[in-house]
């Protein structure tokens, strides 16, 4: 239980950080944010291999984690594009101060 707990923190930041280098530009997100859409990414991504019959591969599951990295992807967008990771201070883009 715990190995995997483990294995599930270690591949979720692999997966969340691959999907952040993808998506092209800034995001504004956190570490732990990023994680844990690794982490999601990781989990749906396996369960999709085991549906279609992929995820008990010999050597690595090359198909599997791709399916995780392009859910990654696809969560790293929809969290910048809906404002979730963004800080509560600092100054927004058109503010100045003197």
């Amino acid at each position: 239980m715990i190995g995997a707990i483990v294995s599930a923190v270690i591949i979720g930041a692999i997966v969340g950080a691959l999907g952040r280098l993808l998506v092209p530009g800034r995001q504004n997100m956190s570490i732990g944010l990023t994680l844990v859409v690794g982490i999601v990414a990781a989990l749906i991504g396996t369960a999709i291999a085991a549906a279609i019959g992929v995820a008990n591969t010999r050597g690595i599951n090359w198909i599997e984690h791709i399916i995780q990295v392009v859910l990654a992807v696809i969560g790293v967008l929809l969290v910048t594009r809906m404002g979730i990771g963004r800080g509560r201070g600092g100054r927004s883009r058109g503010s100045t101060t003197t």
